[in-house]
């Protein structure tokens, strides 16, 4: 699709920028932005062959017309210069201060990250997303606007990047710009996605609304001089505004498994008023006249959406037949309705920048998702996220009438933790309706919920099996974990004092302060309690610790390497883990050529005396062999654990061996041995560990390329 759009320049885009923003230190900040920008971007062309310059300037213009502050059309002006300009940081926090300089630096890390086909990189690129949007909410404003000016001239890039960059976004970007609310964003991107993945069905609709497009317009034009005369004639004052529905929005109609023929209501009215009593007179006075089809009217200005949005909402027998779509709302939940969060930006009060309250609760939602992040693996985020994003939504009743907005099938505990998380971890029983449920009960729409608290009462780890929400989930793990975690530092503590007493060392003088910092650089922990949890896990043995302060130190990587290399594994048989095609009780070994794991594709090879030995498919030394052969299949049942071999390349600048083993602690994977090979130009480390999967496989090459120093990690 080929956006035809006119030709930008920064005098026709200021002129809107001017309707908004008024403040003239903030205007010429603006100015210099530009020019900044201007002079970075200065003989760059993209793929349509236009300057560059005209991508941020089109990516201000969207952004300004949501009306945001002077600092989010400054980071939208200046959110390339890092990727394509000679531009170090420190210059654009010098020249524009630290607000926009964290913004553009957030957005330039955010475009470096892209959806790949698996979902481990697609938590990862969400996570970031979402951390970008907890620190600063702009970040994402910009974001938003920066792909749909990408996604208004995705013809100019190849075929498969149209189609990748359009998954992409309906994956990542339009669930974000929906929780947000900025409408005007979102349907523009879902026609767009529509058209690059399904270009087909996209062509048929247009086809199909060309072929009626006259009369549509003729009955639009025919009912809205219907309502305009029966509301004139009770004085209210109004606008309204027709509009045949978006290809997107009749698309998902057919998706349902409607025919063409069978959707009425691709016409829609919207009528905005003054005040929300003249939205509730004006719907009972078209009701009076047009019968309104049963269960189709939606009161979202008293009970709204999750984003915020507000609207009365019905579905009318209107002129010639057909079915509209009216809504109702006043001025200001207009401009909600297409602008969302962004027109809650309160840039002029007092002269500060901040969030307004109703921003605030929304992105709470978000805040919870990330905030235990380091808890939760990507797989996990990704499903969170998504449920919580795109899960059919119910709506229940604190006994004062405050609404709280659940995905179905939440309980009283989702509930308690939506109300504050101390609530939840205090929660001893909850009365739905004026009756006693357990808490497990699954909670329904207009459902009236109490939740009894005791102040001695903390979670319950049955919980997890029944909570629905992802913020019940995260407080639930977060409280077990933070338990679990005294408990290892209580733990190390202990083993350490032990271990000074077995030495006759007193413990005052081996950790001592300037040991402590010492132990601390060695190891890049944290604090005391670190070096304490360390020895508690098992991570490090309390005699290396205290080989850290003695002049006779332990090299620490020699103590690495003894304490994976002297990791003793029993031979295992792993005839419960693997089917084998008509055999029960075989022996089945795992080929020490390949390592398969679960998830791979495998075949087994028939080894006389040594029952089945199972390789990965494209394993070389099977790949030609046809005798002997057996089909297999993993046992998903079972949750076991498995040998594989990572080649990690990195860059010769030193020995990163401490960084490489820190990452795999932060995932829980257990090295079980590894080799370092140094070259001229270039380390590399051969690392056998120990996974359930090949989806744990992916997650951690995933963690190891986003490392700066590794050139190049493979199976």
């Amino acid at each position: 699709m080929k956006a035809e759009e006119d030709s930008i320049t920064f005098e026709s885009v200021y002129e809107q920028i001017k309707e908004n923003i008024q403040d003239t230190d903030e205007l010429l900040k603006i100015k210099e932005a530009y020019q900044f920008a201007l002079e970075k971007h200065r003989g760059m062309k993209r793929l349509t062959g236009e300057d560059f310059i005209t991508h941020p300037l089109h990516v201000a213009d969207i952004v300004n017309g949501l009306n945001v502050d002077a600092i989010t059309i400054e980071g939208a002006l200046l959110h390339e210069v890092l990727n394509n300009g000679e531009t170090v940081l420190s210059e654009i926090e010098e020249k524009f201060g630290s607000t926009v300089a964290t913004i553009v630096d957030s957005i330039t890390k955010i475009n470096k990250l892209e959806l790949v086909d698996d979902s481990e990189s697609s938590a990862i690129y969400l996570r970031k997303v979402l951390v970008g949007l907890a620190t600063d909410v702009r970040v994402l404003f910009i974001k938003l606007a920066d792909r749909l000016h990408n996604m208004r001239t995705n013809y100019a890039i190849n075929p498969k990047k149209q189609k990748d960059k359009a998954y992409e976004t309906m994956a990542v970007l339009i669930p974000i710009a929906h929780r947000l609310g900025i409408n005007s964003i979102k349907s523009e991107l879902e026609d767009l996605c529509l058209y690059y993945t399904k270009p087909d069905v996209y062509k048929d609709i247009l086809d199909k609304l060309s072929e009626t497009k006259k009369e549509l317009n003729d009955s639009l034009e025919e009912m809205q001089e219907s309502i305009t005369e029966i509301l004139t004639e009770q004085g209210l004052k109004f606008k309204i505004k027709g509009r045949v529905k978006s290809v997107h929005s009749i698309y998902n109609k057919l998706a349902k498994g409607k025919k063409w023929n069978e959707i009425y209501d691709i016409l829609a009215l919207r009528v905005i008023l003054d005040t929300v009593s003249d939205c509730y007179l004006a719907v009972g006075l078209v009701h009076a006249k047009y019968r309104p089809i049963p269960n189709r009217f939606k009161d979202y200005i008293a009970m709204p959406k999750a984003n915020m949005y507000q609207s009365l909402h019905t579905t009318v027998f209107g002129v010639d037949g057909h079915l509209f779509e009216v809504q109702f709302r006043t001025y200001e939940m207009d401009e909600f309705a297409e602008k969302g969060m962004a027109s809650h930006w309160s840039y002029k009060e007092h002269g500060t920048k901040k969030v307004q309250n109703i921003m605030e609760q929304k992105l709470e939602m978000f805040r919870n998702l990330i905030e235990t992040h380091e808890e939760v693996d990507d797989l996990a985020f990704a499903r969170d996220v998504t449920s919580d994003m795109l899960a059919e939504m119910i709506y229940v009743f604190t006994p004062k009438g405050d609404v709280m907005e659940l995905p179905r099938g939440a309980t009283p505990v989702d509930f308690a933790y939506r109300i504050h998380s101390d609530v939840g971890d205090k929660t001893t029983g909850a009365i739905v309706n004026d009756v006693i449920v357990p808490l497990n009960h699954e909670l329904d729409n207009n459902d009236i919920v109490k939740i009894k608290t005791n102040p001695n009462a903390t979670p319950n780890k049955d919980w997890l099996n029944f909570v629905k929400t992802s913020q019940a989930k995260n407080k639930i793990k977060s409280y077990f974990s933070k338990q679990e975690r005294t408990f290892m530092t209580n733990k190390g503590k202990d083993i350490l004092e032990k271990e000074l007493r077995k030495r006759k060392l007193a413990f005052a003088e081996v950790m001592n302060e300037e040991n402590i910092k010492k132990i601390l650089k060695d190891l890049k922990l944290k604090d005391l309690d670190d070096i304490y949890l360390s020895i508690g896990t098992l991570r490090y043995t309390a005699g290396f610790i205290i080989s850290l302060t003695m002049d006779n130190k332990a090299n620490v990587e020699d103590a690495l390497l003894e304490k994976v290399n002297n990791r003793s594994l029993d031979k295992e048989n792993y005839k419960n883990d693997i089917i084998v095609a008509g055999s029960g009780d075989i022996l089945v070994n795992i080929a020490k050529c390949c390592k398969p794991v679960k998830g791979d594709e495998i075949i087994g090879f028939i080894t006389k005396g040594q029952g089945i030995t199972v390789h990965k498919k494209d394993c070389s030394n099977i790949i030609n062999r046809k005798e002997r052969m057996i089909e297999v299949n993993w046992n998903y049942e079972k949750d076991t654990s498995y040998l594989t071999d990572l080649i990690i390349e990195t860059d010769n600048a030193k020995n990163y061996l401490t960084d490489i083993i820190a990452t795999f602690t932060k995932r829980n994977i257990h090295i079980d041995s590894f080799k370092t090979k140094e070259y001229q130009t270039s380390y590399v480390y051969e690392i056998t560990i120990r996974v359930k999967s090949k989806e744990d496989i992916a997650k951690i090459m995933v963690d190891l390329e986003m490392l700066s120093f590794v050139l190049k990690v493979s199976r």
